[in-house]
């Protein structure tokens, strides 16, 4: 187990390089790219497993602003193999939030399976509210902007 003080993190994994060097750039084209075309996303909120790189690529661009701001800084991970787990803590609203991020890759290298998990209730609570939020807007722009959801 690595543990981190802040960004920038390195890591020889250049899977979860590629992870790191991205998170919290607001880089769209570099998060989509990371993804597999059958990633999954696992959020501790919604019962249902979310499917498809743009389903997984809603809720981690959404994360990433709900984040924006917030101190959100992973502090130690754990590498086995094809897949990894970050912890991270972060303050929003004043309510300290503890988690991890548990991320699997296929054998090309795209990730194809990211579940999120967090603690304390409190925190779960604010997350699930901005994370809602975010994904209505993200929505209703793209109704707008006549993109299928």
């Amino acid at each position: 187990m690595t543990s981190l003080s802040s960004p920038p993190y390195t890591h020889s994994d250049l899977r979860l390089q590629r992870w790191l060097d991205q998170f919290g750039t607001g880089n769209a084209d570099a998060l989509r790219c990371l993804l597999a075309d059958d990633a999954v996303f696992l959020s501790p909120v919604v019962h249902t497993p979310q499917e498809g790189a743009e389903q997984t690529f809603a809720y981690l661009s959404a994360a990433d602003h709900v984040f924006e701001g917030s101190g959100f800084r992973y502090v130690q991970f754990l590498v086995d193999g094809d897949s990894a787990v970050l912890e991270f803590e972060a303050t929003i609203d004043g309510i300290h939030v503890n988690g991890v991020d548990m991320i699997h890759w296929n054998p090309d290298g795209g990730i194809d399976r990211f579940k999120v998990m967090v603690r304390p209730m409190k925190a779960m609570n604010i997350l699930w509210e901005k994370m809602a939020a975010m994904l209505a807007a993200a929505d209703a722009d793209r109704t707008a902007n006549g993109t299928p959801t």
